[in-house]
């Protein structure tokens, strides 16, 4: 993988990392602040237009915080090399005991899926939930839009669950 496009796959993260804090309200997040991404190991494949970051993951930037077993970035297949307009990365791709902390709010699922050109996140599995200081909901997929500003959760095997307090701010 040349250095662009590895570049490419660190901006993508941050992307991901401040479209995921602002897509449950978390607006502090700065995309100019340091990304450091620990993991037991980075594939970076061209070919297949992806890096993956391997077991014990951790990528943070400012006080957002993403842990998982893997992280793998793909590139849009459409985005010219070098371009500096446009997003050149598809989808981000978390799996595995994934954790997102920011602001006082943290998510959690089996899978964490966001994808550039619809600004949607999507967080699925039997562990899927979000919670907000005592509020929370869950459910098997938890479908976050930006652009529609709008959340909704399915249930699976369990039903959906939402807990609200009424002095709480809520999951703003």
């Amino acid at each position: 993988m040349n250095r662009l496009r590895f570049n490419h796959a660190l901006l993508g993260l941050a992307f991901w990392m401040v479209l995921t804090g602002l897509a449950a309200g978390a607006e502090k997040a700065a995309p100019a602040e340091r990304i450091q991404v620990r993991a037991d190991r980075l594939v970076a494949d061209q070919k297949g237009q992806y890096a993956e970051f391997n077991g014990n993951v951790r990528a943070s930037q400012g006080k957002t915080i993403i842990t998982c077993d893997q992280l793998r970035i793909h590139y849009a297949t459409d985005a010219p090399e070098g371009a500096e307009s446009g997003e050149p990365i598809e989808k981000i791709v978390a799996e595995g005991n994934v954790n997102i902390e920011f602001d006082d709010k943290v998510a959690q699922a089996d899978r964490a899926v966001y994808t550039t050109r619809d600004r949607v996140l999507v967080l699925s599995g039997d562990t899927a939930r979000v919670t907000s200081g005592k509020d929370a909901i869950s459910g098997s997929r938890i479908v976050v839009d930006r652009v529609g500003e709008r959340i909704s959760v399915e249930s699976g095997d369990k039903p959906v669950e939402a807990v609200f307090y009424p002095s709480g701010k809520g999951l703003d």
